[in-house]
């Protein structure tokens, strides 16, 4: 039988299945079991006593019941000592000034339940060590646990909570976010809340090793530009990370678990992902890594383990994919709507429920002539023993939109008919179907590591 015909075959076959299939089941069997018990290394965010004693600021020798009262008397670059439990909103327009708690929580600024509880309203200003919270509830103000409008400022180890927006950095250079937390109020529905950092025409900033749960976004970019981000844990949120209009930005070694998606990056340019790890964000989206509308960017070397979509490319072009480990979600890799140029190598697809999936009329080729990805279920042929299978792979084809489009065609995963389609599109180059094609995938996995996530658990 010719090859073309063999195909043809195949799906006559499966199409007749399909009415006993609806009988014989209920729904696909191919289902991610998850990470169930995976928990991120964060802080503890509410678990901390309030100072004992009625707030006391030192500037010079001098001492005030008042942050604000401090803050009037100081001069540029001079130095604010807080202590204990202020009942009060602070606006610092005093350039180069610092607030600081000898140790953290030592001193608390309550604003209230009213609007925002510290404005930085001057350049060069540090906030080191000081427990913000209760600001006010309205998102259209921003009311915020500090709103930054001076460039070059500096937060340090700060607590946020009962807050609306965490931090908010608006039309500023330069601003630092660091070793703080942020909590946002439980008792709010998700939708009207505020963010945990929100970035505005903001340039340079760069956030570090903080934690941000109970929010809308961890951390929002609306035409935010060269932002590093590093070392971020979300939890417990929308989305982890989510950029709007932002070009030219980093994201390294962040963590995004509990949330419906990890790291959402949506009409921007030049975006580099690196080294991140997105495990059960498995919300109403479930998307590890969301990609819509974006050109010219980079995601590599992250674990995306455990949820809906591993990454769901949507509309964007020229995006590098690689050396990414894709575990245990639903389906790896989502590419719909228009995406193309894209470069996917070095990446290992292990134990989803489907591997990838692909929107299209049209063939995406992966990998003609160069290295290509590790796929747990691929028939591998390594005879020149290079580590690349001269047999190519098809990890989204004929099959996979079938069971996609008819979820009770899953139970005739290991049939005849369905291996004889697998088959035709992999081995006979003349049978082209729409879908994916890895060209070269890989004889083993690059990531050593994978079995961490389990323990020894065995999948």
């Amino acid at each position: 039988m010719r090859e073309g015909a063999l195909l043809v075959a195949a799906v006559v076959v499966l199409g007749g299945a399909l009415a006993a299939a609806a009988v014989a089941a209920t729904g696909s069997s191919a289902d991610a079991e998850g990470v169930d018990g995976w928990q991120g290394d964060v802080p503890a965010v509410h678990d901390v006593d309030d100072p004992e004693t009625d707030g006391v600021a030192t500037l010079d020798g001098r001492t005030f019941d008042s942050v604000q009262r401090a803050v009037d008397a100081a001069e540029p670059g001079d130095t604010i000592v807080l202590d204990g439990q202020f009942d009060e909103r602070v606006t610092v327009d005093t350039p180069g000034l610092t607030l600081a708690a000898d140790e953290r929580d030592a001193a608390v600024i309550d604003g209230g339940g009213e609007g925002s509880v510290v404005v930085i309203d001057a350049p060069n200003v540090t906030v080191e060590n000081v427990w913000i919270r209760d600001a006010g509830y309205e998102r259209g103000d921003a009311d915020s646990g500090v709103a930054v409008k001076g460039s070059n400022a500096t937060l340090s180890s700060l607590r946020l909570t009962e807050i609306q927006f965490g931090v908010w950095i608006g039309t500023v250079t330069g601003v630092t976010v660091e070793d703080s937390i942020v909590a946002g109020r439980e008792d709010v529905p998700l939708a009207q809340r505020g963010n945990g950092i929100h970035l505005w025409e903001t340039t340079g900033a760069r956030l570090s090793n903080n934690s941000i749960t109970t929010v809308r976004d961890g951390i929002y970019y609306q035409w935010a530009a060269e932002v590093v981000a590093e070392g971020n844990a979300m939890w417990d949120v929308r989305y982890g990370v989510h950029y709007m209009y932002s070009n030219d930005n980093r994201l390294v070694d962040n963590v995004a678990f509990d949330n419906d998606v990890g790291f959402a990056l949506m009409v921007s340019k030049r975006l580099t992902l690196a080294n991140n790890t997105a495990v059960n964000n498995d919300g109403t989206s479930g998307h590890g890594i969301l990609v819509k509308d974006v050109e010219d960017s980079e995601i590599v070397g992250n674990d995306l383990v455990g949820n809906g979509n591993g990454l769901y490319v949507h509309n964007s072009q020229d995006i590098r994919i690689a050396s990414n480990l894709v575990l245990e979600n639903d389906v790896g890799i989502h590419i719909t709507a228009g995406s193309r140029g894209e470069v996917v190598s070095g990446n290992s697809f292990i134990a989803n429920g489907a591997a990838a999936f692909a929107e299209t009329t049209a063939q995406t080729s992966w990998n003609d002539s160069e290295r290509g990805n590790f796929w747990a279920n691929a028939q591998i042929v390594d005879l020149e023993d290079d580590g690349r299978s001269d047999v190519r792979h098809r990890p989204a084809g004929t099959v996979e939109k079938l069971v996609r489009e008819k979820p009770q065609a899953a139970v005739f995963a290991e049939s005849p008919a369905f291996d004889a389609v697998k088959l035709a599109e992999s081995s006979f180059p003349v049978v082209e179907s729409p879908g994916i094609v890895d060209h070269r995938p890989l004889a083993d996995s690059p990531h050593d590591d994978w079995r961490s996530y389990y323990g020894d658990h065995d999948h």
